[in-house]
Formats: structure tokens, C-alpha cells, sequence
């Protein structure tokens, strides 16, 4: 604890022998201005970049949503692209050396043999047969998103080999590919859901917010109701509710409207609650006052006030979206062949047996396991993000 001089004692003052610097002054001055002059979404953007977790998350997610535009590119393989001599092969290593010598990515041969004991098919690596993978080449024909016909990929198998990096199903199938097959659709249902669920959500929320009274009775007891049912049932109830003669496209546009109908009540709560206490905002009155009608007052004043909480909240919720697809196609009720999701893809791992031993079959769920964690730390970054001032 620091004590007083005694009185009458002279006063000890500290003067920099250091030379003034007035350029150190003005950018000082300068610093402060940029902050103080910054909008709000700047704000956001330098306390984003500070969350190294979310930036990450970010842009793992954008290369995701970007890779779905060219699929048939990355994938080594078309979608129904079947090689009946590897059927359920296990999926094979790529190597960079051999002998000791560097040769580049490359993958073995294969030497098929039949296990009378097991009756089934085993593969071995030929360690004598190196068959260098090739890149930026012509192999299986496909159609880019089903108009442009090409032959184009950015990899490719060896010339006289395979290349099954994630295995082969029971058709013969190259996993890898279809796996990225899958990510188109399992990611684009999550979005297309989620815009359903951003619509509801605001639509109903800000009507229960704004007006209050019975209407905010209602609209809370509705959400009660739907959020007392688990989720799962809930979703199996509404997708057994698709006619079976559907096509799938419109069974893919079914499961999305039931997902996004089902996910809208944490949004609608949230907006709801922060209406309630805006609508006393004295900018508000003076709207009203103005004339402005109540649906001008909510999409003009009212919801931009905190469009950056709606959209760290809906960012969450879309790994709900496709954990629910993935459920459903795993239960038979969501998605079904010939389209390709990762719920289609682990609908066939549902026999235990089949999965003891041919484990490679779970694969898909790793894509599913990576998209949830860096949605979560992606909307945990937005979320912190969304209030600046803190």
C-alpha cells in the first residue's frame, strides 16, 4: 500500500530523457479513429479473426460448400461407376517411397484370391507392381451437375490399376467417390432447411414479439407442444408421411420442408424474446407514429437490431439439419437410392456383422462427425462475434 509524503516535503516528478516523438501521438490518434469509426460489421470481422478455432472451421467449410459445385471433378470415379472384380476390397494405402527411392503418389497392385473357409473375396498388395497415381487426367465420363458431359478429374486411377482409397462397397463401388457424391446433398438440405426455418422463424417470432397478447399465447403453446417431442420420432412420424411413388427429388425437397418445419421454434423464441424488448425502444414510437405499418417496423428497425444473433443462431442449427437427414437415410425413412447422401451411404452399415467385417463401410461418418464440430466451433466464433462491444 502506497504511502503520502510527509507535508512540506518536496515532490519527486520523472522526466523522460527520451526525444518526443509527435508521429507516435498521431497514430495513436489514428488507431483510435479506425476503431471508433469502424462499423459494426468491422467490429465483427476483427473479434472473428480472433476466434483461430471458427477461421478454421470457416474456411473448412467454405472449401466443403465450394468442393459440391465440382464434384464430379474431385471424385476419381462417376457415382455408379462399378468394378465387379473388387467387391467390398478393403481400402488400399498410397505410398511416396519405394525401396527407399521417392516415386511420388503411387498405390500397389492387387492379387484377388478366393477364401473358401470365409467365403469371401481377400485383396493383397503386390509390393513388385507400382502403379503411380495420375492427376489432372481423362477417366470415368460423367455429366457436371447433369447438363455438361465430361471426362475431366483431378485424379485419377493408375493406367492398368484401381484406386479405392476408402474401399468398395458390395457393388463394387469406389466409397471415396460417393462419399463426395454425398456432400452435396447432405449439405445443401442443411441450407435449404435452414432458409425454411429463418423464414418461419422471424414470421412467426416477430408476430408473437411485436403484437403480444393472444397471439403470443398461441404461438408459445404451439412451440411448447412441438418442442416436448423428441426430435427423431417426430421427423420419422412426418417422413412416413411422404408418398412412397414420390421421385427422389421430391422426396429430397420433402425431407427438407419436414426438417426445416420441425427446427424452427428455437428461432422463433429468440426473436420473440428480443422483440419484446425492443418494441419499447423509443425509435419504435416514433415509427409508429410516423405511420409505418407493423411489418415495416419489424423487417426495417426492429430485426436488423440483431440479424447478427439470427445468424450465429441459425448457423447452429444447420448441423442439426443434416444429422437429422443422416438419421433418417439411416433408418430408411429419409433419402433413398438412387440418390447418394451420407445417410444413404451408412444405411447399408446397419447390419453389425456386415460392419465386424468390412468396417470401412462406416466411413461415411466421418464427414458427418467433421461437419457437425466445425459448424459448432463456426457459429460459437459468430456468436461471440455478433456482440463486439464485449
Amino acid at each position: 500500500m502506497s504511502t503520502l509524503p510527509p507535508p512540506g516535503s518536496e515532490l519527486q516528478h520523472y522526466v523522460s530523457p527520451e526525444p518526443f516523438d509527435p508521429q507516435s501521438i498521431e497514430r495513436l490518434t489514428k488507431a483510435q479513429e479506425r476503431v471508433y469509426l469502424a462499423s459494426q460489421f468491422k467490429l465483427m470481422w476483427w473479434k472473428f479473426k480472433r476466434h483461430k478455432v471458427a477461421v478454421v472451421s470457416g474456411l473448412f467449410l467454405l472449401f466443403l460448400y465450394f468442393s459440391i459445385l465440382i464434384c464430379e471433378l474431385i471424385a476419381p470415379y462417376a457415382l455408379d461407376s462399378r468394378h465387379s472384380k473388387y467387391i467390398l476390397m478393403q481400402p488400399q494405402s498410397v505410398h511416396l517411397f519405394h525401396e527407399g527411392e521417392f516415386v511420388g503418389p503411387f498405390v500397389y497392385g492387387v492379387d484377388r484370391t478366393l477364401d473358401l473357409a470365409k467365403l469371401r473375396r481377400t485383396y493383397t498388395e503386390n509390393t513388385e507392381e507400382v502403379l503411380p497415381i495420375r492427376f489432372f487426367c481423362l477417366g470415368d465420363e460423367y455429366k457436371l451437375w447433369g447438363m455438361i458431359k465430361g471426362s475431366f478429374h483431378f485424379v485419377c486411377a493408375p493406367e492398368n490399376g484401381v484406386l479405392f482409397v476408402f474401399g468398395t462397397d458390395r457393388l463394387g463401388r469406389d466409397m471415396l467417390s460417393r462419399i463426395i457424391y454425398g456432400s452435396r446433398i447432405s449439405l445443401t438440405i442443411g441450407l435449404l432447411g435452414i432458409s425454411i426455418s429463418f423464414i418461419l422463424g422471424i414470421v412467426i417470432g416477430g408476430m408473437a414479439g411485436y403484437y403480444g397478447g393472444v397471439i403470443d399465447l398461441v404461438v408459445q403453446r404451439i412451440i411448447e407442444v412441438l418442442q416436448s417431442i423428441p426430435s427423431i420420432p417426430l421427423w420419422m412420424a412426418l417422413a412416413a408421411i411422404l408418398p412412397p411413388k414420390w421421385s427422389p427429388i421430391l422426396i429430397y425437397f420433402g425431407i427438407t420442408v419436414i426438417l426445416g418445419l420441425v427446427d424452427w421454434t428455437g428461432l422463433a423464441r429468440a426473436v420473440r424474446s428480443k422483440l419484446l424488448s425492443l418494441r419499447e425502444e423509443d425509435y419504435v414510437l416514433a415509427a409508429q407514429l410516423m405511420g409505418a405499418s407493423p411489418k415495416r417496423i419489424i423487417g426495417r428497425h426492429l430485426v436488423p437490431g440483431f440479424m447478427s444473433h439470427l445468424i450465429a443462431t441459425a448457423t447452429i442449427s444447420i448441423p442439426t439439419m443434416v444429422l437429422g437427414e443422416t438419421a433418417l437415410s439411416f433408418l430408411g425413412l429419409g433419402l433413398k437410392a438412387p440418390i447418394t447422401s451420407w445417410g444413404v451411404l451408412l444405411s447399408e452399415a446397419q447390419n453389425i456383422s456386415a460392419v465386424d467385417t468390412f468396417p470401412w463401410l462406416l466411413l461415411p461418418v466421418v464427414p458427418v462427425i467433421l461437419v457437425i464440430l466445425a459448424f459448432n466451433f463456426f457459429g460459437d466464433g459468430l456468436r461471440d462475434a455478433a456482440d463486439p462491444y464485449k
